[in-house]
Order: C-alpha cells, then structure tokens, then sequence
C-alpha cells in the first residue's frame, strides 16, 4: 500500500529535512511526490540548473527506502519565464491578459511554455533516470488551465480542421446558419470570448474538448521524453475534479500508467463519504481504460481538514484512517496526502499536513503514525485489483459541459449533480457502482443509470440498446440522448436517441421554479417534469394529471427505465435498489466493498454513524488479528478489513 505525500524540502531548512525523512520513518512512510511546485529552485534561470539541494533529498529517501513520485513542476512557471515571454501568460474570455502571481500562470498553447516545459522535464529525465529512489513520474499538477489568446486561437483553428475536416462540416455541426454566422475563412474563428449576448454553444463545447486535447497533447510531449528516458517507471498525472475543469478524464484515462486523482471532499457531515465514495468509483471506471487498469490512487487529499468553502473543518479523531481505508476499499492502491508538512506562507499557508503547525507532538501526527502501521497489516489487500461492481452510474464529461451552456429550458441544470444523486442513491443502499466516463464494455454491468446524458451518439445509442436487449437495464434521466455529439437537437421528440429504446415520446418540458414540485402516484419530484407519451413503454408512476413520469419498457432479455422528473432523494434510492435488485442490507452509514484476486478477497467494513453495529462477516480482521464468525461487532466511527 503507498502511503504518503506531497513533500516540499525547497521550503525548509536542512534540520527540518533531516527531522523530515526521520519522521516518515515513523510514520512508516513508502512515498513521497517532491518537486511538484519547485521550478524557480530547480531552474532559477533559463537553462541554469541546480539540482544539488534534490540530489541530497533523493539520497536521503533512497537511504530510508523511501521511494520517489518525481514531478516535473511546470504548472507553475518561475517569474523569470513569465517576465521574458508574457505572451505565455493566460488570458481570460474577457481578454484580460492574467500577471504573474499565483501558479497555473501558463497558455498551454505557447511554443514558448511547451519549450520550457520540455526543456525541464528532459532535464530531470536525465539527471534522475537511474536514481533508485525513482518509483513513479508524476507530470505537472492538476491539468486544467484554460486561456483564450490569440495563440491558443491558432491552436483551436488546427485542432478544427482535424476535427471537422472542411468549413462545410463545421458551419454544419455548429448551425451557423442561426443568426448569421457561417464562417467562409477559418482565419474567421476564434476562442468563445466574451460576447453581446449568447454565445453558440456548439463553438463553446468544442473549444471545452480542444482544451482538453491541448492540454493533453502537452502531457503527452512530457510523457513521451520521461519514457524514453526510463522506459520502466509508470508515468502519470494527477487528476483534479470538479464542473469547472476541462479535461475529459476518461480520454485521458487511456493515456497513463496509473490513473491518480485528487479530491477534497466539501461537506463536514456524512455526505463528505458519500462524496469520496463517488470520486473512488469513479477513479475506477476512469482506471479501466488505463494501460494499469485496474488500478487507480489517491494521490492527494487532505489528512486533518475537510474545506468547506466557509470554514475548514477539523476532521474528527479516526476519520482521515477510516476515509483513507474507504478510498483503499474502492481500489486505491494506497493513500496519499496534500501535503507532509504544513508550510510557514504562502498562498496556502493554513492547508491540511500530516506534519501540522504544531509538529510532529500533535494529535494529527499520531494518527499519521497509526495510519502507517495499519496499511501494513492491510498491505495483503493491494493482490485485490478487482473491486466487486455489476452497476454502473454514467458521468460524461461533455454532457455536463454542455449542460453549462446558457439559453436552457432551465439554468439549474448539472450534470455532475444528477451522477451524484444517483450515485449516492446507491451507496445508501450498500449498492457498489462503478461511475464509468465512457459507454463502452456495458457488457459487465448488469444495470446502468444514465443521469442527464444530454449528449449521446448514434453508435452510444445503438450500443445500449444491443446491452439493454440482451438483458441490461437501463435507467435514463430526463435530458438523455436529447442531442447528438455536437449538441444539435435530434427531431421528431424528445429523448432524441433513446426514444424507440425507452418506448416514450416526450413532447414538452416542464422546468420547474426552485420552490415548485410535482406530486407522483408516489412520491414527488422538483426541477424538471415533462408531456410523456407512451410507445411501447408502461407507466410505472403519473403525475396527477394522468401523465406517465416513470416508465418500463421490456426490451428483449432486458429492460429500459425513464424518469421525467428528479425523483426526491429517498424515492430515487428506492426505485434505483428496486431495478438493481438487491441491497447488502447494513445500517445507513455503513459501508461493505469487497476486493477480489482470484478466489481470495477482502472485505472492507465502514462505520461513518456514531453508533456501533454488528455486521456480517466471516475471516480474520486484519487491523485487529481477530477471528470474525458470522458477525463483527463495528465500533463507531471504526473500520475493519476482514480476509475472507
């Protein structure tokens, strides 16, 4: 099991580094990510580099067997390099050209950045290629910058042409036919800046995928010089989630070695496990297009604080364990933190550290060191790659971009939350879900839910439903299969699509007021509702006026399920457990995932309630020693990892 973090030497002292690598000692400590953020220290001008201070940090990990995720730190470029070529500075839809000040201060598009970016990795690459503390490249940091220059306008118009082909195809994809904006030039095109009025939505979904393959394209370019140079270390990134991000994370997926991601969770109760459980299982589906697949890991996090957007919330004793076994149960390979040692300044001078503020005679610190014995005891699970899952939740990125488009029947409309809710709607049921980016090998679920996937190809459609009819069920939500790839309505009704699958045809939305609802036969719904037509499907739940709002339609060995409206939290999960057909039964709170190798497995056991409870069990519970006989008593707030 890896175990560790984000370490930071460049901004401490030698004694500090010295107690440093004794303290990971203890706390038994197997990995460190050094040089994340450390550009201006490794280069401190163009083509000078000193890499004396990292040489003796390597060396002192090495001698502990301590191993090394060595970054290439170029999501933060040194002043020297955004003074000498400011058109490498990001501007925004607005034009604003950003100052230097902050990290992420890059145009991914600027042949001056790629080269600089290059120039380091290639440094590093062959400065550390036969350094034994090496284990892991871990390229950049959280990929997502976004920048609207007049250089990324050229990038965009070559990434147009490959896409599209011709001007024909793309005025087409784009309907530029409204409002007089066929383009006769590609000179003519440009990012989607700040406009009059509303901007097209197809030109603004594209530019969200050219982001994404830019910024792929500039991982790659590092990746491709790393490899080469150790053909044997696993490259990666670390993934960063969230609405804002334009990355298409299960494009990417394919691309690394080891699908790492990072996530905070934002809320203090209960629903922060529900939100770390989402970002596992979907760290999972995103794993299984990876070269590594199976694998994925938690490479950030934070130990002692949850942040709430207000406040930052003190982490209660035994949580940053049970939610680090909680990831470890949903596949990580391991557990690591944002960051070693809580810095001094700096822009987050008050973050979350196993080392905190108060040093290592601190409550955190202790618990660090108890989270390193007990992935020890644990480590036998890392054999069981194969996270037990027959029901899967679709989260598309692209759905969701273009679900953030303005000039919707409705502007509370979120792809990402509506995964959420289904997914959480599950996990409340003790129902394990993989959350999968990408319609492909449906041939392993047995139920999938497609929450608002408003984009939806003919090939995605004509796939689900060969799954649906040879024994898949199928959920659809409202806004499914509405438009195709490039985000023009299909005709003829709504769900586009999906319509002859689902056997319904929808001929009006009915948005609704963030204070209204709609009363079913059972139960109630908010945000959405609809004119449902029935075409081969049965109502399953109406609405008060008569109209179906639930519907099933038996489609040769399986079946396909629509919902009109947003079901309210506890309707939701019923019906969701009710077509799954099954629940592990345990106390809401409790979590049950199995991790499987072969014939051998271990069972994760969960308590995130404040009371205690006994769950079933059988094998020996690897944290304590104890043999466990039919039922394990569950202490609250514990965790137990049974062998089975």
């Amino acid at each position: 099991m890896l175990y560790g973090g984000d370490y930071n030497p460049e901004q401490w002292p030698d004694q500090v580094q010295l107690q440093d690598v004794e303290l990971m000692r203890r706390a038994r400590v197997n990995l460190a990510t050094v040089g994340v953020f450390a550009w201006s220290r490794l280069e401190p001008a163009p083509g000078r580099f000193e890499f004396g201070w990292l040489d003796t940090v390597l060396d002192r990990l090495a001698a502990q067997g301590i191993s090394v995720a060595l970054a290439t730190p170029t999501a933060s470029p040194p002043p020297w390099f955004s003074l000498a070529h400011p058109e490498a500075l990001p501007v925004t839809a607005d034009g604003v050209r950003l100052s230097h000040g902050s990290r992420d201060t890059y145009c991914v598009s600027a042949p001056a950045y790629r080269s600089a970016a290059l120039r380091i990795a290639t440094a590093l690459a062959e400065r550390y290629r036969d350094h034994p503390a090496l284990a892991l490249w871990h390229v950049h940091n959280e990929y997502g910058t976004t920048c609207h220059c007049d250089l990324t306008a050229e990038a965009f118009r070559r990434w147009l042409r490959e896409r599209h082909g011709s001007l024909e195809a793309l005025n087409d994809a784009w309907t530029t036919t409204f409002w007089s904006q066929e383009y006769s030039d590609w000179a003519q095109i440009r990012p989607p800046r700040a406009t009059q009025y509303l901007p097209n939505p197809a030109q603004v979904l594209d530019f969200r995928r050219f982001t994404s393959d830019e910024l792929l394209a500039a991982y790659r370019e590092q990746r491709e010089v790393l490899k080469a140079a150790t053909p044997g270390v696993p490259v990666t990134t670390n993934f960063v989630l969230g609405g804002w991000v334009p990355v298409d994370h299960a494009r990417w997926a394919r691309e690394v070695d080891l699908v790492a991601i990072d996530h905070y969770p934002s809320d203090p109760g209960l629903e922060a496990e529900v939100e770390a459980a989402f970002a596992a299982d979907r760290a999972r589906g995103w794993a299984r297009h990876s070269p590594g697949a199976p694998a994925w890991l938690l490479m950030e996090t934070a130990p002692n604080l949850i942040y709430t957007g207000g406040r930052m919330h003190t982490k209660e004793p035994g949580r940053m364990a049970r939610q680090s076994l909680a990831a470890i149960a949903r596949g990580s390979s391991g557990a690591l933190f944002f960051q070693w040692r809580a810095p001094r300044g700096g822009a987050e001078l008050f973050h979350s550290a196993l080392v905190p503020h108060a040093g290592p005679d601190s409550r955190v610190f202790r618990e660090a060191v108890a989270l390193g014995e007990q992935l020890e005891r644990i480590a036998e699970a890392a054999e069981g790659v194969v996270v037990e899952a027959n029901v899967a939740v679709s989260c598309d990125e692209p759905s969701a971009w273009a679900l953030q488009a303005p000039g919707l029947p409705s502007d509370r409309l979120d792809h990402h939350d509506e995964a959420r809710r289904a997914h959480r709607a599950l996990w409340r049921r003790g129902i394990v879900a993989d959350v999968i980016g990408t319609l492909e090998r449906l041939s392993a679920y047995r139920m999938i839910v497609l929450p608002g996937h408003f984009l939806l190809s003919d090939a995605q459609a004509g796939g689900l439903g060969d799954w649906v009819a040879a024994g898949g069920r199928l959920v659809a939500g409202f806004l499914s299969g509405v438009a195709d790839e490039h985000g023009r309505v299909r005709l003829g009704g709504y769900p586009g699509a999906l319509r002859e699958l689902l056997g319904v045809r929808v001929e009006e939305f009915h948005p609704l007021g963030p204070e209204e609802r709609v009363t079913l036969t059972s139960g109630t719904g908010d945000l959405w509702s609809e004119t449902v037509h029935l075409e081969g499907a049965e109502a399953v739940l109406s609405y008060l006026d008569g109209g179906p709002a639930v519907t099933r339609h038996k489609v040769g060995r399986g079946e396909a399920w629509y919902v009109s409206t947003r079901l309210d939290e506890p309707d939701l999960e019923k019906l969701l457990g009710e077509i799954a057909g099954g629940a592990a039964g345990l106390p809401p709170g409790v979590e049950a995932v199995r991790r499987r190798a072969g014939e051998r497995s271990w069972l994760f056991l969960l308590n995130h309630t404040a009371d205690d409870h006994d769950v079933p069990a059988t094998g020996l519970d690897l944290l304590t020693g104890r043999r466990v006989n039919g039922s394990l008593g569950l202490r609250a707030g514990s965790a137990a990892v049974v062998r089975e």
